[in-house]
């Protein structure tokens, strides 16, 4: 995979860069920009080189349909990137032609406002690779998908890989071979998508703790009453996983009435959602110990406001790397946390990525990587 820095010549080229701009937006306005800042160390070492740059992203609006990036390009602006925002790729075509000059940006709106992106049509890959000389995927969290601007444009003009891909992959790919004791901390929902990581880290990591939504599947498993608690759909047999000495589970929760319950407590009736303070002190001993840390997904049901004890789980790990620990974390409600409390330099390396980190870890490369791998000379 050839990245950005391999390109000897960039003045006067157009480079096309496969953002991902997909940050949440409250009155059209930007109210995280951590994607967006991520983002600019490639923007600014493109236009520092005299390049012609034509950034394209997605953007889901919160209804979970598609956004426009209109305020993300006033952003953009805040941040000292000033670009020119347009809608219509025929109208930007003739503005790169005629219109932009070396060491300047144009921002085009939303690519899934187009049918082919997700689709990965071949013949959108190939309207988007004709507005550029090369192509740059800087949208590490996209990157598990197969869509025409992560995929399909690397089969027509040359591919690199952007700077915070690069850090992305190098960072994450610790973790197959860790300090120890590593500790690798799992939570959030959606077990099916996330088993494969338990398989993987089984062997690698010292211990595993699981928590969130994740953990009543393991209760069920274990035949604990777990109420009206989120589970995965259709039963999911882990009595394989149960009994390893490595795995850890919450051995206390908060229930919907705000009360501490044992994990075997609960009633027919009641729900979990949250870890209790008991699990904290023992994921404090674990925090403790450890030299690696690999954490994705809260403890609790975040977005429903149960936050507290994940605040709690994001301030001991982010202490733990100033005693020298080694501490990587990603995800959307794992990056939240981490932004209310102000402390994203108390940690070795945030990744950008939610869906495309778990997918690296599991498989250890992406659809886009072996895009970029493939990508015509």
């Amino acid at each position: 995979m050839k990245t950005l820095t391999d390109i000897e010549h960039l003045e006067g080229v157009k480079v096309l860069v496969r953002t991902d701009f997909n940050v949440p937006i409250q009155h059209g306005v930007v109210v995280e920009d951590f994607r967006i800042r991520a983002a600019l160390s490639t923007i600014e070492f493109l236009r520092s080189r005299g390049a012609k740059v034509i950034l394209i992203s997605h953007l889901e609006s919160a209804d979970g349909g598609n956004g426009s990036l209109q305020p993300v390009a006033t952003k953009l602006k805040e941040l000292g990137v000033v670009v020119t925002f347009i809608e219509d790729i025929k109208k930007a075509r003739i503005f790169i032609e005629n219109e932009l000059s070396n060491g300047e940006c144009v921002l085009l709106e939303n690519v899934r406002f187009f049918e082919g992106e997700k689709n990965n049509d071949a013949q959108f890959a190939k309207e988007l690779a004709s507005l550029a000389d090369i192509y740059v995927n800087e949208a590490f969290p996209a990157s598990h998908r197969e869509h025409s601007s992560i995929v399909g444009i690397p089969k027509y003009i040359p591919g690199y890989s952007g700077i915070q891909f690069d850090k992305e992959i190098a960072h994450l790919s610790k973790a197959f071979n860790p300090i120890h004791p590593f500790l690798f901390i799992l939570g959030g929902a959606k077990f099916e998508t996330k088993l494969p990581l338990l398989q993987k880290f089984m062997d690698t990591a010292d211990t595993i703790f699981i928590g969130g939504a994740l953990a009543t599947d393991f209760f069920r498993t274990k035949g604990y009453e777990v109420g009206t608690s989120l589970v995965s759909k259709g039963y999911i047999d882990l009595s394989a996983y149960s009994s390893n000495p490595k795995l850890v589970l919450p051995i206390d929760i908060i229930n919907k009435k705000g009360e501490v319950k044992p994990s075997d407590g609960l009633s027919p009736d009641d729900m979990i959602l949250d870890a209790g303070p008991q699990t904290l002190e023992i994921l404090k001993e674990k925090i403790a110990m450890a030299k690696f840390i690999l954490w994705n997904g809260p403890l609790g049901l975040y977005e429903d406001g149960y936050r507290a004890p994940t605040l709690d789980l994001a301030g001991m790990i982010g202490e733990a790397t100033s005693r020298g620990t080694e501490t990587i974390v990603g995800g959307g409600d794992t990056l939240a946390a981490i932004a209310t409390l102000s402390i994203a330099d108390k940690f070795t390396f945030i990744s950008t990525g939610g869906g495309a980190m778990l997918d690296f870890l599991a498989k250890g490369t992406l659809p886009a990587i072996e895009a970029l791998k493939k990508s015509v000379e």
